[in-house]
């Protein structure tokens, strides 16, 4: 298999920001939302306004402009929508980063790609708006799904369409057009959407790991971050 974060590193050093951020001046706060987190209880999930409350507060108190984690994180929040539910095994093993900031928060292409697909992904606890880029790194092929976009995000895009490195091409949706979540964004590397347009599953089967993680390798080196 080509190893995927060398080709990546061939390139980092000239990655565009995907969001806007000061190294030397701006605070990420790393939030982890596995059984360890027992602040975010029933009563919150069950709310989206007091979970995006939560989110904020969390930001705040940090001194943050932007919270962020969740790779190959197991999570008790998606208990919160049947979209999650499975007859025999629930999905709950998150397969990408969520950067959580205020909606309108802007999103810039981090390389030249084209548009794969959109859809707006439209039930609770799903992604709403939402883009796959296509990406060739050194003759390698690749996708990223942006989850949890504006509506408008979507306006005025076809397939194919050419997204230039560094151009504003979505913003951080409202819940109410986010599948329902504190605003933020969903990256994920897709290596092979299977045939799959406008989605990808972005969590699933804690069985299915393995074989997930293949296909959504760590997008850490593309966002420059490490917790």
């Amino acid at each position: 298999m080509i190893d995927f974060e060398k080709i990546i590193q061939s390139e980092a050093s000239s990655f565009h920001q995907v969001v806007d951020f000061d190294r030397a001046e701006d605070k990420i706060v790393a939030l982890t939302f596995t059984t360890s987190n027992t602040e975010v209880n029933s009563e919150i999930l069950n709310n989206t306004g007091l979970f995006c409350d939560w989110i904020n507060n969390q930001m705040i108190k940090n001194g943050a402009r932007y919270a962020m984690g969740g790779y190959d994180e197991h999570r008790t929040i998606y208990a919160r929508s049947a979209h999650f539910s499975g007859a025999e095994e629930p999905r709950r093993l998150h397969l990408g980063v969520d950067i959580w900031a205020d909606a309108g928060t802007p999103i810039y292409n981090f390389y030249d790609a084209h548009v794969h697909s959109f859809a707006n992904n439209d039930h609770f606890g799903d992604y709403g708006g939402t883009i796959v880029l296509t990406y060739i790194i050194d003759g390698f092929k690749f996708n990223v799904l942006y989850g949890h976009l504006s509506l408008a995000s979507l306006k005025g895009l076809s397939d194919g369409d050419f997204i230039p490195k560094g151009k504003l091409f979505a913003t951080f949706g409202k819940p109410e057009e986010n599948g329902h979540w504190p605003p933020h964004v969903h990256f994920q590397i897709v290596i092979n959407m299977n045939n799959l347009k406008g989605d990808y599953p972005g969590v699933c089967k804690f069985s299915e790991r393995e074989k997930y993680l293949q296909n959504s390798p760590n997008p850490a080196l593309i966002l420059k971050y490490n917790f």
